[in-house]
């Protein structure tokens, strides 16, 4: 096998597991089962449109994240990310078309922690995220979201 056809295999669909929105900025989340995803963000999440329209994180991450300070998962609200994903590598994924629900994202960088994470999480919460912050994404087509829809590559 080619490198190239490597790098496009993937193991299973993933599953959206939590979905969170942001009506404001340092506003609580609000935790829903079911989402519409436009081309600007998702309705009711105040975040930005373009290429980080929507943020996502793996399940997996969580618990490491919590493990990297000393306790359990990190739950999802902490960490202000729309979607938790399970069951597939998003890192994989990158500037690729990826169907979410019924939406189809194309994800263009990392989610980088910011200096709230030492507020939230507590010292060394910064750290702790780096390289498992999840990523940001595009909206190539609107679409709703629900909890255990399949998220996969489109190609």
């Amino acid at each position: 096998m080619s490198l190239s056809e490597l790098i496009a295999g993937w193991a299973q669909p993933g599953r959206i597991e939590w979905i969170g929105l942001r009506p404001q900025r340092r506003a609580g989340m609000q935790v829903v089962e079911a989402a519409m995803i436009l081309t600007d963000g998702i309705e009711g999440d105040w975040a930005r449109a373009g290429k980080r329209a929507v943020t996502l994180i793996q399940h997996e991450h969580l618990s490491a994240i919590g493990g990297y300070l000393g306790r359990g998962a990190v739950a999802p609200d902490v960490l202000r990310r729309n979607l938790v994903v399970s069951g597939i590598n998003l890192s994989a994924l990158k500037g690729r078309e990826v169907q979410v629900g019924q939406a189809v994202l194309r994800f263009t960088s990392i989610c980088a922690p910011c200096s709230r994470m030492e507020e939230a999480l507590g010292e060394g919460g910064y750290s702790a995220v780096r390289g498992h912050g999840g990523w940001c994404a595009e909206v190539l087509k609107p679409g709703q979201a629900r909890l255990g829809d399949p998220v996969q590559p489109v190609d």
